[in-house]
């Protein structure tokens, strides 16, 4: 069984560049959308870039898929929030869905985040299309370790879940928020997902056909063009000839917006470069964030 691992200072390839921007794009001319699945991944995997970023004067919008509500929650006060666990309220993470949300707005405010929503809010959401699950916004898919050692939704996934969602729909509202946003670049996961969660994949998917589905216009909204897509690397594989981008971001800001998200993640006060996870296994605290391009093209024609 795999443990999950979230993006470290791994491994810097030949060429690989120092910016996600376009090239004469300056920062304080960028905007750029990010998109992860659930509340702390903007940090955990893109909290130094998102900073380094914002810092410099650019435009920052995060779109959340999901609002976590199948996390494991770490501190004990709060375990009557985790989906299972004595003192539940419901059984789908509503509340701690809510509770998130809470962590994610003082995280955003640590990384200087312009703006933020979840698929389902506006502008993220394409009423062309709608929710075939009824609710308007997607739930966390969970996960569990299939037979074979992947990751999977956990067994009991809701069909409310992003998981159980078709990727057309889904996408069309990630296109909804491109075309209002119109970023210059988008970031997401590369196709693992960075450790395999289903949700992580998922949202890679919908947003690389999202970006697609931008470049014709919808209901009014004019189309848009993303200039480059990134996806989060999480091991770095030298032979991926991907073009590269490492980032050395703000690693105070990431600290601080990792903090926020206090059901899922410690920081020890003995050891400032690592954090853990539910599982309490140790993983490196760094501002060094990897990429790799899914769409566009560099300056020397790199392309993906």
């Amino acid at each position: 069984m795999s443990t999950p691992r979230y993006p470290g200072s791994g491994t810097v390839t030949e060429g690989a560049v120092d910016s996600l921007l376009p090239a004469g794009r300056a920062p304080g001319d960028a905007r750029i959308l990010w998109v992860h699945a659930h509340p702390d991944d903007e940090s955990i995997a893109t909290g130094a870039s998102i900073a380094h970023y914002a810092h410099a004067g650019a435009t920052n919008v995060l779109l959340t898929m999901t609002r976590g509500e199948r996390g494991e929650v770490i501190p004990e006060p709060l375990r009557h929030l985790e989906v299972g666990r004595p003192g539940c309220p419901d059984t789908d993470g509503t509340a701690l869905g809510l509770y998130r949300v809470g962590e994610l707005d003082d995280a955003a405010a640590a990384l200087g985040l312009s703006d933020r929503f979840f698929a389902g809010e506006t502008p993220a959401v394409d009423e062309s299309v709608g929710f075939a699950n009824g609710l308007g916004r997607y739930l966390d898919s969970g996960m569990s370790w299939g037979d074979n050692g992947r990751a999977q939704p956990a067994e009991d996934v809701s069909s409310a879940a992003l998981t159980s969602a078709t990727e057309l729909e889904a996408a069309a509202h990630v296109a909804a928020a491109i075309r209002a946003v119109r970023p210059h670049v988008v970031v997401t996961y590369c196709d693992d997902g960075g450790y395999g969660h289903p949700d992580h994949v998922r949202t890679h998917h919908v947003t690389v056909l999202g970006v697609d589905q931008a470049m014709t216009p919808a209901r009014g909204a004019r189309a848009w063009d993303v200039a480059l897509v990134w996806g989060t690397e999480g091991e770095a594989d030298p032979a991926d000839q991907r073009q590269q981008a490492v980032i050395d971001g703000h690693l105070g800001a990431k600290r601080s917006a990792m903090a926020a998200h206090a059901t899922q993640i410690v920081l020890p006060d003995d050891d400032p470069d690592t954090f853990e996870l539910s599982n309490g296994v140790p993983q490196a605290l760094t501002a060094t964030e990897h990429y790799r391009l899914l769409r566009g093209e560099l300056p020397g024609g790199e392309s993906a």
